[in-house]
């Protein structure tokens, strides 16, 4: 999955597969985590966001499901 940087302090990059509802948040710490069921509005509201660490904490991190794949 092609992964997008992000201006935040603890997210490197963030992939996303519209297909599956799949989104992919690189650290800044190296590890990789996928969160499924993320809707196409979710991601591209997080992309968008003024501060995508805030978005990440309040809207996607306490709502789904994550698996650590690194």
């Amino acid at each position: 999955m092609e992964r997008k940087r992000v201006n935040a302090s603890t997210i490197r990059s963030v992939g996303y597969d519209p297909g599956n509802q799949l989104l992919e948040v690189e650290f800044t710490s190296g590890s990789i985590v996928q969160y499924p069921g993320v809707s196409p509005e979710v991601h591209r509201r997080f992309m968008n966001a003024p501060s995508p660490g805030s978005f990440f904490q309040d809207q996607i991190d306490e709502h789904f499901p994550s698996k650590r794949i690194r």
